[in-house]
């Protein structure tokens, strides 16, 4: 009323005369209908501009985290129990206890910590003045993860008797459910704030964990190393969140958008960790035997041939043929991602080898001049560079899986075959079953599929997971330009100071960053991930 009222003040004061009033209540209700569909427009369209002031933590982070803990420790405290491993009432436990599982999966649970709070977490510091957020965001945005991803997942995979059955397997689940989080996340570094991440990982653990059951149920995959559940679903997840999220005036850069030479130092040991524990990421799940055997060799090959290629690339791209720091700490990874989708399957070394080869070329080629290309045309603005790392290298390690499938036959993995492309195995009632189980006691009925029939369900499940995972994401984004969620302004972006109390030396490192030209080569949207 206040804006009608001031409106109508506007052009009633200078003409008193009655037979205006029908005109001027016209344009005044023009000009609201305008300001509304602005509004909309502005909302759907344009990126959420917030003041200053309205980036305080003091209420929304507190009030958020509060009332998450308790529908967490509600859910718990009704739906969660131990599994049988970890249940002291099982007379198992107390006469065979080096036979609980734990001892078989808490090494690949402690390797896949490390990767997701130390490897990714310093991976994301690279970038001057966003050294605490990358760390820190990482950390508050992985714990909740996981939390979370326990109870999602738990009612979809681990629920029987009216409780989720918790264990180990429980954490190594939710754990890959983080990690797709903070795959995201990667994708709008230094741009949303805590209270923003958090609401993300709230809604992306559910979308990726119904999407995650929906195709292990029906669709009925093999992705052994999550090429297409892990690392597709995050990348185009997080495209979608950073389109909704769209700031033009990123695209020419930000003087705060540059790295220094401790904080490359800082990310490149991310990296590090991350390379080193790879292999377990990508075994964890498989079959135990040469199955997980063949991960871990496959894993180790695919990222060694992508490092190799990784330094070659670098300095023949390089226009002064000198190496880049943003190439070393994320095109090397390549090579764990391009294997993914094939690591547990009779591929080869040599062909292992030349999928980290690939992986890593179009990763760098990615780089180079797909990300600019996104950034200026497609309204993607990939601060990370996700779409290379994880994206290009996903589809390829998708594709890689189908040939791999396609050629798979018992003259090259026995009867094995059955085991590792379970639903490929003979149907209940089919002669060829009760032969195959002398041969191999335990092994299940499948569906009798031919490899022609599941490479056609792997393609499903990719531009399925792709679809759910785009749409999915904006939706998200959308929701994150709500007011009250402390989305930092343009300015403000790249920058610890906007929700951290800094140490003194950080007005020298602001002042070098304000004072400096951006350089290329050291923004993240043209070389990070």
């Amino acid at each position: 009323m206040d804006k009608v009222q001031e409106k109508g003040a506007e052009y009633f004061w200078p003409q008193p005369m009655m037979s205006n009033v029908a005109i001027t209540l016209k344009r005044i209700r023009e000009d609201l209908k305008t300001e509304t569909e602005g509004a909309f427009v502005s909302f759907f369209l344009e990126p959420a501009k917030m003041k200053r002031s309205s980036t305080s933590l003091r209420v929304r982070l507190p009030a958020l985290v509060l009332l998450l803990e308790v529908i967490i420790v509600t859910l718990y405290t009704f739906f969660v129990t131990y599994d049988d491993d970890a249940n002291a009432k099982l007379q198992n436990n107390l006469t065979k206890p080096m036979e609980n599982s734990l001892y078989r999966d808490y090494p690949f649970f402690t390797d896949i910590q490390v990767m997701i709070f130390i490897g990714f977490g310093c991976l994301l510091a690279f970038f001057r003045l966003y050294g605490f957020g990358g760390m820190v965001f990482n950390f508050l945005t992985a714990t909740f993860a996981i939390q979370w991803a326990i109870l999602v997942q738990g009612f979809l995979q681990f629920y029987k008797e009216g409780k989720i059955h918790l264990g180990v397997i429980n954490l190594i689940n939710a754990e890959f459910a983080c990690a797709v989080v903070l795959i995201s996340f990667g994708a709008v570094l230094g741009k949303t704030s805590p209270v923003q991440l958090l609401v993300m990982a709230l809604l992306e653990v559910p979308v990726f964990a119904i999407t995650e059951w929906a195709v292990l149920t029906y669709l009925k995959i093999n992705d052994a190393g999550g090429s297409i559940l892990i690392h597709l679903f995050a990348c185009y997840f997080g495209l979608g969140v950073t389109f909704a999220l769209y700031r033009p005036c990123l695209n020419q850069g930000h003087a705060k958008e540059v790295t220094s030479y401790q904080s490359d130092i800082l990310s490149l040991m991310g990296t590090l960790f991350l390379w080193v524990f790879w292999p377990s990421f990508n075994s964890a799940l498989t079959l135990k035997g040469d199955d997980q055997h063949r991960a871990v060799l496959h894993t180790f090959i695919g990222l060694s041939a992508s490092t190799l290629t990784a330094f070659a690339l670098s300095a023949m791209l390089n226009k002064n043929g000198k190496l880049t720091m943003a190439d070393v700490q994320n095109v090397t990874l390549a090579g764990g991602v391009t294997v993914g989708a094939s690591v547990d399957m009779m591929i080869s070394p040599a062909a292992a080898y030349m999928l980290g080869m690939i992986g890593c070329t179009a990763c760098m080629l990615g780089y180079k001049y797909l990300s600019p290309f996104m950034s200026q045309h497609l309204r993607i603005q990939d601060q990370c560079g996700i779409h290379n790392l994880h994206g290009l290298t996903g589809l390829i390690s998708s594709a890689a899986g189908i040939v791999a499938i396609l050629l798979a036959s018992e003259a090259t993995y026995g009867p094995s075959l059955y085991e590792i492309f379970c639903y490929r195995a003979p149907q209940e009632g089919d002669p060829r079953l009760e032969e195959l189980q002398r041969l191999i006691p335990g092994l299940q009925p499948g569906l009798g599929r031919s490899a022609r029939e599941q490479a056609l369900y792997q393609v499903t499940a990719v531009f399925g997971t792709i679809a759910v995972a785009a749409v999915g994401g904006v939706l998200t984004g959308l929701v994150l330009r709500l007011p009250y969620l402390a989305s930092p302004d343009d300015e403000s972006c790249f920058d610890d100071e906007l929700f951290f109390d800094v140490p003194p030396d950080y007005d020298c490192m602001a002042g070098q960053a304000g004072s400096s030209c951006v350089n290329t080569e050291t923004k993240l949207g043209d070389s990070k991930d």
